[in-house]
């Protein structure tokens, strides 16, 4: 039986995001395992769940971009060597660097070996470069090891461990088709989006990178061809976005699509929008470094069309073929969406089996791996 651990975890704070959620799913397999999970951040909402699940939480604003923070590297050192800490793991550049600092100053027969996961496609910089720099770099997806390759053409490549996002099936159930209860429900909420054309939904937040004109347009040609398609856009409307979100409403209205499209706040029933859907949408203008909406969407069992490229169209052509789209090609996006539209989607009871390396447990037993396995040679040295 393996020995009970402790790992660090380091990232600027506890609000929201994926960086955030994979970092409290890490903490709760650690403790589950009997292991110790200790998060280092300048807190957020997030961190009674992550006191529920037995991990420990330390405030620390490592995450503010000021030269003061550095001096946050002797509080780390102590915290790593008073808690006899095995793993580092940063989770983000800031942290990232303090971590590699506070290491630097411990001796090496007690310092913690030292991990980072790549979350992001971020430029090319000496600042960039430290996540790196991590005895094992763990990339999201194969997009982001090709792009840490590309841009530190100096990194081991064997250092470099594919392990995806994982989704709870659990959280996204596969859903009959079509779903007339989910989407009486949301249509209940959202009148516009009722009828019984198709319905699609593009899940985001109020950004333009999130392709929300790109949708409109689909709509607009969808709606031309005849169909009675509607658009929800969950996440779009939310605090600091009026003006983006008033300016598609107006091209709505100047389009005649005013009454076939919802923009409204995130929904915390994400699944429900997915099961009462017929389409999903995922067409970010900027490439992202993974594509959690088309895996929870094909849990639930929904196509998804969008942009090929970054780690959506990864996972498009490997999961969806039809739906992995030229970017930028609206022509194109339009056929592909008819096509998925009018093909009735195969509805298996549980998860597909070339789904399950995205499952929640999958990713956890591969982080706790790559733990272990770097214990294990510590052990041999």
């Amino acid at each position: 039986m393996s020995r009970r651990l402790t790992i660090v975890q380091l990232l600027p704070a506890l609000h929201s995001g994926g960086v955030e959620r994979s970092t409290l799913e890490i903490a709760e397999a650690l403790v589950r395992a009997g292991h110790r999970a200790i998060v280092v951040s300048a807190g957020g909402r997030l961190v009674p769940q992550l006191e529920a699940s037995g991990a420990e939480h330390i405030v620390l604003d490592i995450g503010r971009k000021s030269l003061f923070t550095f001096r946050h590297a002797r509080r780390l050192r102590a915290l790593f060597a008073e808690s006899r800490a095995d793993i580092v793991h940063a989770r983000s550049r800031l942290p990232a660097w303090l971590g590699w600092f506070a290491l630097r100053g411990m001796p090496m027969t007690h310092r913690p070996r030292f991990v980072t996961t790549v979350h992001g496609l971020n430029s090319r910089s000496r600042y960039s470069a430290i996540m790196a720099r991590g005895e094992r770099v763990i990339c999201v997806s194969e997009t982001v090891r090709d792009y840490v390759l590309k841009q530190y053409p100096t990194t081991d490549p064997d250092m470099l461990l594919v392990i995806p996002r994982g989704i709870d099936p659990a959280e996204f159930p596969m859903a009959p088709w079509p779903d007339r209860n989910a989407r009486a429900r949301v249509a209940a909420l959202h009148p516009a989006l009722g009828g019984d054309g198709p319905l699609l939904v593009l899940p985001g937040r109020g950004t333009r990178l999130k392709g929300h004109a790109d949708a409109l347009a689909l709509l607009a040609a969808l709606r031309s061809d005849g169909l009675d398609a509607r658009l929800w856009m969950p996440g779009a409307r939310e605090p600091g976005r009026e003006q983006y979100v008033a300016d598609l409403e107006s091209e709505a209205a100047r389009g005649g699509l005013a009454h076939a499209l919802a923009i409204t706040p995130p929904t915390a029933a994400i699944a429900e929008a997915y099961a009462a859907s017929d389409l999903v949408l995922q067409v970010s203008r900027k490439p992202e470094s993974f594509g959690r909406t088309v895996i929870e969407a094909l849990s639930c069992g929904r196509p998804v069309v969008g942009w090929a490229h970054g780690g959506v169209g990864e996972l498009l052509r490997e999961l969806l073929p039809s739906g992995a789209v030229t970017a930028f090609d609206a022509d194109a996006l339009c056929r592909a969406a008819r096509a998925l539209i009018a093909q009735a989607p195969a509805v298996p009871v549980t998860m597909p089996v070339e789904l399950q390396r995205y499952s929640l447990a999958a990713m956890q037993a591969a982080t706790l791996e790559i733990y272990q396995t770097l214990i294990r040679e510590r052990i041999r040295q």
